[in-house]
């Protein structure tokens, strides 16, 4: 069963994400004096007394957009209130009533849903007395709160149950998979979300940097329900203008730590940047499944006729040499689909735990192919035996009688043996390695030292 939806409405700069985050309970939409940083749709669950709702911030009505964004963010707003259950109205109680209220007013009346008016930032105790003026725009006695310091949200949840009745619904069952797409900026990652969304859920302009926040939307294929969680484009780390672009970069990194499983686009059109190979690294640093998605495919045809994407890939990004390739179209909607199921392959091989009799009988065969270097200087290198302590990532623990003798380089050729041998083929492994004492006459050895050593220490005390 769906969650009902409160949609936050009003002006810009009236503190409608600061209120999604206090009510959400953790810091979701940016928060910035600029008016519209909020563009799109931003929605997350949150439990409202025993309760729980979606709700979903949007950008403020009537802001004149550096980008020329203006109607795409009303667009996003009208889309909101036809879908909500019921509408958070929310006005400044420092500034009072403005024509711009007015005109959130009149476009309320004519959705003809049920409004809750909120002055908020009632932060002083003499503006309580000043927000009756709110009464001219028609939706009653506004409730007094301040997101900031969360005054008055108690009561803001138990009205939004008593307005919700049956509708407000019990605790959502968390979804299968969160898949984060990311990429550099305009590589059509608003227009991957869309085309499985089924409708325009984020705003899609050839502006660069046009999504800010990361955003949550829940979807369904046959019957199985995800999360896809768009970001903002990432670029060179120099280039951020400004605390807005600083923390839409820091979101998207974010979203990378938090997802199961990232869709990388790649611009089909344009050659591979620097920016892209940056991405991939803190994708592998990271060790999340990826799935490279080769987009705007539809753009590239005739331009990298018979062109290898695998072998290109590999010497491109050598540290996701395992990642599956999809080659889509967005806009067509070309194997866009098909990208989820890779993903949904991807994170069952990441949550697959093997035995550890499975585990050292494949260790035993890669021995036997290549055993590891015997520096100069150090006893014969050993595996005494493997296990796999975790998944997402598949965590293996190699117990060994000599750190020393697995080197970087053998390490890889470890991995690499391992996802021939193991269901972690397309999967990045994190590989640990421990040195165990195994020898019983050192150990004796190491053991007298050690009390030699005390009884010194106690001869001196």
């Amino acid at each position: 069963m769906s969650l009902p939806i409160v949609a936050i409405v009003g002006r810009p700069n009236v503190g409608k994400s600061s209120l999604l985050n206090c009510l959400a309970g953790r810091r979701i939409s940016i928060v910035d004096p600029t008016p519209g940083v909020t563009r799109d749709r931003i929605s997350a669950p949150a439990a409202v007394g025993s309760k729980y709702v979606e709700l979903v911030d949007t950008g403020g009505l009537g802001i004149v957009d550096s980008d020329d964004l203006g109607e795409h963010v009303e667009n996003q707003i009208g889309f909101a209130v036809r879908q909500a259950d019921l509408v958070l109205f929310v006005v400044d109680a420092r500034e009072g009533a403005t024509p711009l209220d007015q005109l959130v007013a009149q476009m309320l009346r004519k959705a003809d849903k049920p409004v809750l008016l909120l002055a908020n930032k009632v932060d002083e105790i003499h503006l309580v007395s000043e927000i009756h003026e709110f009464h001219s725009l028609g939706f009653g006695e506004p409730l007094a709160v301040s997101a900031i310091h969360q005054q008055g949200i108690a009561e803001l949840g138990e009205r939004i149950v008593r307005a919700l009745g049956d509708a407000a619904g019990d605790r959502p069952v968390e979804p299968m998979m969160k898949l984060a797409i990311v990429g550099k900026r305009n590589a059509g990652k608003s227009s991957f979300i869309n085309a499985l969304a089924g409708e325009e859920r984020v705003i899609v302009s050839q502006t660069p940097g046009t999504t800010r926040d990361s955003v949550d939307v829940t979807c369904q294929i046959d019957g199985k329900a995800f999360t896809l969680i768009d970001t903002a484009g990432f670029r060179k780390r120099k280039s951020l203008a400004g605390d807005i672009e600083f923390y839409s970069y820091h979101r998207a990194q974010r979203s990378i730590r938090r997802c199961d499983v990232v869709a990388m686009l790649i611009d089909a059109s344009v050659k591979v940047s620097q920016v892209d190979k940056d991405l991939a690294g803190e994708i592998a640093a990271g060790f999340k499944p990826v799935v490279l998605v080769v987009n705007k495919w539809d753009l590239a045809q005739g331009r990298v006729v018979g062109e290898d994407y695998q072998e290109y890939f590999d010497k491109t990004f050598p540290e996701l040499s395992f990642a599956p390739i999809s080659l889509t179209s967005a806009t067509q909607g070309l194997n866009v689909r098909q990208t989820i199921e890779v993903a949904r392959q991807l994170f069952a091989q990441a949550s697959t735990r093997v035995t550890t009799g499975q585990l050292n009988a494949a260790i035993e065969q890669i021995l036997q192919v290549r055993g590891p270097s015997h520096p100069v200087g150090t006893k014969p290198p050993r595996i005494y035996y493997a296990s796999q302590i975790a998944t997402n990532p598949p965590t293996i623990v190699c117990f060994v009688n000599d750190i020393r003798s697995f080197t970087p380089n053998y390490q890889r050729f470890l991995l690499n043996q391992l996802r021939t041998r193991l269901p972690f083929s397309e999967v990045p492994i994190r590989l640990l390695f421990r040195q165990r004492q195994s020898d019983p006459e050192r150990a004796k050895r190491f053991a007298k030292k050690d009390e030699e050593r005390t009884d010194r220490r106690r001869m001196k005390d």
